[in-house]
């Protein structure tokens, strides 16, 4: 999964974090479950400040589990000191949503068709809106509620029986005091 940016035309796949070494690589959390297609020497990311983008990926390769990434900027220039990549700390990168792949696994979605659906009860009553997916040791829909703190909700079937995209709602079905943490 990708998550979502503030903008629903784009998703988030990675963040650049501090540079590696002294030859301008950038170390980057990576926020998709297809790094090896998305962060590809010669892809084009957008960028969140969009100021400093797009970037094109000149050169990728994993040390101990961390993605290193060399990047150019639109000129072509490439970030080749350690100073040039820490500007580019904490940058989101980002693509089309159009450039998205077609989901087939039943019950599977990326962030962006959860962000902004209705959280109902199994009785209808709706008690907010997700604003977010949370990847952490399991998923959870962050859901804004109105007179009361956001709620995690696990994200499994057990307990979000229905996701109706279409329908702009999801049915959540909660453990007794899972609403009142």
């Amino acid at each position: 999964m990708s998550t979502e940016n503030e903008s629903t035309d784009t998703v988030v796949v990675g963040r650049i974090g501090r540079p590696h070494g002294v030859r301008g690589q950038a170390t980057v959390e990576v926020r998709t479950d297809d790094p090896d297609l998305r962060f590809a020497p010669g892809a084009v990311l957008l960028t969140d400040p969009p100021e400093r983008g797009p970037l094109t990926i000149v050169d990728k390769r994993w040390h101990s589990g961390t993605l290193l990434l060399q990047l150019a900027d639109p000129t072509g220039a490439v970030f080749d000191v350690r100073e040039s990549v820490d500007a580019l700390r904490n940058t989101l990168l980002l693509v089309p949503v159009a450039d998205l792949p077609e989901i087939e696994e039943p019950d599977s979605y990326y962030d962006h068709q959860l962000v902004g659906l209705s959280a109902r009860l199994t009785d209808g009553s709706v008690i907010g809106d997700i604003t977010a997916v949370r990847h952490e040791a399991q998923d959870l829909l962050v859901v804004r509620r109105t007179g009361a703190p956001e709620a995690l909700i696990p994200f499994v079937s057990a307990i979000v029986p229905t996701v109706d995209v279409a329908g702009g709602f999801v049915v959540i079905d909660p453990p007794e005091g899972l609403l009142d943490l």
